[in-house]
């Protein structure tokens, strides 16, 4: 299929600049990162939902790609605040979300802060924080205590982005081949520049906070559709089963053959169940 023309774009958010790519003409869907990636996970997605008439905005959260990197701010509230001034700064009144990892959980956020705002949300390979208990967070998991320590991944990493960063695509991956060399080159790009580990590992370090603001969100379901897929081969039914702690209208399952990057993995198959999900 070929690539519809992307527009890069910057958008001045407070005191943030976020970085976004925009493609398409129809209603709007904002696709929202996890770590370690950027945008550009979405890349190989991007043109399905153009092809079935959405117009696509692709955002990189602060911290991220080629957005702004501030010392604070990367709970949960604070960047879903962000993306929604981002969507009204383009001049949507509403918005579907589709979001993943991390970035799953700002979108939930988004959704539960703005709920006349967002028509649908599509919440893949992550689990709402300070909802239930961890158990399912095994040694499979191990990194969100790494990440959250002080300083110390920032040091022991330094000149090592890209090794680190390829042991996640091809341990969380079915097939590591989906993650290509140039993918991560590129998430290299990104994370290997001044700052560029340390705010993403601060999104890690806003973990306890962004589970205050989700217990207190959840006080209040979600009464819009949401689709909810995890991977085969990393969380299964944990999505689905979070959100139906947090929402009323809940479909989704497991993606078969699939590891926790479904946008590199599943590109066609996640595509098809947005637009279906979407009705288009």
């Amino acid at each position: 299929m070929p690539h519809p023309t992307l527009t890069h774009a910057i958008a001045q958010i407070g005191d943030v600049h976020l970085h976004y790519v925009r493609a398409g003409k129809g209603e709007p869907v904002l696709l929202v990162h996890g770590w370690p990636q950027t945008w550009y996970e979405w890349h190989r997605v991007i043109p399905h939902l153009v092809e079935a008439g959405h117009e696509v905005i692709a955002v990189d959260m602060r911290g991220a790609g080629d957005s702004s990197r501030p010392a604070s701010g990367y709970d949960s509230n604070t960047v879903a605040d962000e993306l929604h001034a981002l969507v009204r700064h383009l001049g949507f009144a509403s918005i579907r979300l589709v979001a993943h990892d991390n970035g799953a959980r700002v979108a939930y956020a988004y959704a539960a802060r703005h709920p006349t705002e967002v028509k649908s949300l599509v919440f893949l390979e992550s689990k709402i924080l300070g909802i239930e208990s961890d158990d399912d967070a095994s040694k499979e998991y191990w990194h969100f205590g790494f990440h959250q320590e002080a300083d110390l991944p920032e040091a022991l990493l330094a000149g090592r982005e890209r090794e680190y960063l390829s042991f996640f695509f091809k341990r969380y991956a079915f097939d590591p081949r989906s993650i290509t060399e140039a993918d991560i080159t590129e998430y290299v790009r990104c994370y290997s520049g001044l700052g560029g580990m340390r705010a993403d590992f601060n999104y890690y370090r806003a973990f306890p906070e962004t589970a205050v603001q989700s217990r207190e969100l959840a006080r209040t379901k979600l009464t819009i559709p949401v689709l909810a897929y995890g991977g085969s081969h990393c969380m299964g039914e944990i999505p689905l089963r979070s959100m139906k702690l947090v929402a009323n209208n809940v479909q989704g399952g497991v993606i078969p053959d699939c590891g926790h990057w479904v946008p590199d993995e599943k590109p066609e198959w996640i595509a098809r169940e947005i637009n279906r999900f979407h009705g288009v």
